[in-house]
């Protein structure tokens, strides 16, 4: 009889993890001649990973304070269904990824169930929101995160926390040639390109593509027809695995209101435009990370409502807004919030990293050590497994304590299962 899992994640990172988490469990039990079904809350990657999707990762893709507010209702009906299926199926174990607004609500009920809750991607508790720390107190008994500041920020709040590293750290560069990206999204392979990458959600493509367009007209008036040695510039934009139709069509308009006449192209691909592009404009968030781990130099971005600014302005408690800095402990790559995310901005900030030179240079190296420390530089030889194998042997260590038995033979389990 197969263990059940159920496994959640909202974010088109987090579900990007959540498929490869699914697929490394399978691996590892697979070799102990056991299975496990998946059911929870996924996007299509995690669907063909062997997600029974209850709630698709897309319907809640929200992001900011007065932004969540206006979409309660739709989340809470989407949080119920989850509930109603956990009651109906008790799972073995619950994996969490990031997505705390869902998330906590869920683990209590978990707890309450009795149901081990494993959380993998730590929500940023350490930058605002600290009174949430209660609730991973209470009701999570593994927190598993890939930032290495965080592991001493919850053990000194006496949360069973683990640092397993980045799953992205761990990932080869993209196969895909600069050649074949270009014929299979209509790129021209030998200009220049610049990634533009507003984020995965549909509010913040609109809130931030037309400015990162607007930047793009000015750097092709600065540069005419040559920039850094070769045809031209050209513009990439890539579109989230989890935005539906509707909301991919409308960045296509977008892109065809604020681009028109520049050279301007989409993909499905985040990180093979990211490899390939000379530079990037990139929205605060996981593809910061991408970026870095990719050594792309790039300039951080990010604007949300100005109710959301200013209640997050008072709440949170770090130095930096880009993940690299964070990680870094010092400014490595620009970040233009709010006000200060002009497409002027963008430019003066972006233009000195395309040559050639010490700029971008520097950048590069900064980059190459932020890669060295996700990938679990240090740490002991379980964690360098790598991140999603460290945390797939989590969960059966909890399905071992659970009584699970621990045999490379593949005994089965029916009788502890009954």
């Amino acid at each position: 009889m197969p263990f059940t899992v159920f496994i959640s994640a909202g974010e088109a990172s987090g579900e990007q993890y959540g498929a490869l988490l699914m697929e490394a469990l399978e691996r590892q039990l697979a070799a102990r001649g056991e299975t496990a079904q998946f059911y929870g809350m996924g996007g299509p990657r995690m669907e063909g990973s062997g997600l029974l999707r209850i709630v698709r990762a897309e319907d809640v893709a929200v992001m900011g304070l007065t932004e969540v507010v206006r979409h309660l209702p739709r989340i809470y009906g989407e949080f119920r269904k989850l509930k109603r299926a956990i009651r109906a199926r008790k799972p073995d174990v619950a994996v969490l990824i990031d997505s705390p607004e869902i998330h906590f609500r869920l683990a209590k009920l978990l707890h309450a169930m009795g149901v081990p809750v494993i959380y993998f991607v730590s929500p940023q508790l350490w930058a605002w929101k600290k009174r949430r720390i209660k609730l991973v107190q209470e009701y999570v008994k593994r927190m598993l995160v890939i930032f290495p500041f965080e592991e001493p920020f919850y053990r000194e709040r006496g949360v069973n926390a683990e640092f397993v590293g980045h799953p992205l750290a761990e990932l080869p560069l993209p196969a895909i040639s600069r050649e074949k990206l270009a014929a299979q999204n209509g790129l021209d392979p030998a200009r220049t390109w610049i990634g533009l990458l507003p984020g995965s959600r549909a509010r913040e493509i609109r809130s931030h593509l037309p400015e990162m367009l607007k930047a793009a007209r000015l750097l092709v008036a600065d540069h005419g027809d040559k920039a850094a040695g070769t045809m031209g510039l050209e513009f990439v934009v890539p579109l989230a695995g989890t935005l539906s139709a509707e909301q991919q069509t409308e960045a296509r308009r977008l892109v065809e209101t604020y681009g028109a006449g520049l050279a301007v192209g989409l993909t499905r691909d985040a990180r093979a435009t990211l490899c390939h592009a000379r530079a990037s404009v990139v929205a605060s968030g996981t593809a910061t990370v991408e970026a870095a781990l990719m050594g792309n130099p790039f300039v951080v971005v990010y604007r949300v409502s100005p109710l959301t600014y200013a209640l997050a302005k008072r709440m949170v408690k770090v130095p930096h807004v880009a993940m690299a800095n964070l990680i870094a402990g010092k400014r490595v790559v620009p970040e233009l919030i709010q006000q200060d995310f002009t497409a002027a901005n963008i430019v003066q900030q972006l233009e000195p990293l395309l040559p050639d030179g010490l700029a971008r240079e520097s950048m590069t190296k900064e980059l190459g050590q932020i890669r060295e420390v996700l990938g679990g530089g240090g740490l002991g030889a379980e964690t360098r497994m790598g991140a999603v194998e460290r945390v797939a042997t989590v969960i059966l260590e909890e399905l071992e304590a659970a009584g699970m038995p621990n045999t490379a033979g593949g005994a089965g389990t029916a009788g502890m299962r009954g």
